[in-house]
């Protein structure tokens, strides 16, 4: 199910992690050749993609969310 990213933290391996609109948590990492997303690594670059949509994989398992929508 596409969900667009509002907001993000780093775990704790310095990786980031996108919080998606439905709750759930995905990594967004740059890890090249593999993962190729240099944006996440200045602010600017990780505040121009809030809105992108994502797959969220968790959405369509049905798991539980990752933290509170209230939040």
């Amino acid at each position: 199910m596409q969900q667009p990213i509002v907001g993000y933290h780093m775990d704790d391996e310095k990786d980031w992690v996108a919080r998606l609109a439905c709750g759930h948590n995905q990594h967004v990492r740059h890890r090249p050749p593999w993962q190729l997303r240099p944006w996440v690594l200045t602010e600017a670059g990780r505040r121009s993609h809030l809105g992108t949509v994502l797959d969220c994989v968790k959405c369509d398992l049905g798991d539980p969310l990752d933290w509170p929508l209230d939040d």
